[in-house]
């Protein structure tokens, strides 16, 4: 309990900058949270997938490997199904590939937005999380001194010292606020980059089955 009391302390020493720090953290946090739960249902075992239709796409039952993809939320099926209609549609020969290279590339540009977004936003939010802590403690230290300007010889010390540490709260909390902030960007944006992969890897398999003939 009294850990609690020492976070509410630190706060409010910290200054009017402290909530705007907060406020940059509860949007990161937000964005964090959306895209964690958005890029778990993009994921999938594309491997496994691959294997459930890989036979029926060589026999040319396209239709059987579009339902196995259809209900599933993933990205990679998505594209897919894309390639799979267009193939469906009419006869892809080795003439072709270009234009089912085209189609599913469109199909990556339609999804790769939603993979990305918001994510670029959290670095952001870090370096103003940062530049607000240091201007509470700008702002901090001016009335520090302001304050000690007038007061008794023999308190100036202790009053300076003081309003030191706590202008000092609102930079630290910008940069606890900005580290996980910059962390889980980082590892959100490694978990994108490899979905994007695996769609490129898959949607070349199918392109080369669809015109191997």
């Amino acid at each position: 309990m009294g850990f609690f009391w020492d976070i509410i302390s630190f706060f409010k020493h910290g200054g009017f900058f402290m909530y705007p720090v907060l406020l940059v953290l509860t949007v990161g946090i937000a964005i964090i949270v959306d895209r964690l739960i958005y890029l778990k249902k993009a994921s999938i075992d594309g491997n496994a997938l691959w294997g459930r239709i890989e036979a029926d796409i060589r026999a040319g039952k396209l239709e059987e490997a579009i339902n196995e993809c259809k209900g599933l939320e993933a990205a990679l099926p998505k594209v897919l199904i894309a390639g799979l209609e267009k193939a469906k549609q009419t006869k892809v020969t080795k003439e072709d590939r270009d234009e089912l290279e085209n189609h599913l590339e469109e199909a990556l540009l339609t999804i790769m937005p939603q993979l990305e977004s918001h994510t670029h936003y959290l670095p952001t939010l870090a370096n103003v999380s940062t530049l607000f802590g240091l201007l509470g403690t700008i702002t901090g230290l001016i009335h520090a001194f302001q304050s000690i300007a007038a007061a008794d010889p023999s308190m100036k010390a202790t009053m300076l010292a003081q309003g030191v540490s706590e202008a000092m709260n609102a930079t630290a909390f910008g940069i606890m606020a900005a580290i996980p902030l910059m962390l889980f960007h980082v590892y959100i944006q490694s978990r994108t980059v490899k979905i994007v992969d695996m769609l490129d890897a898959f949607s070349i398999k199918l392109i080369n089955i669809l015109t191997s003939e």
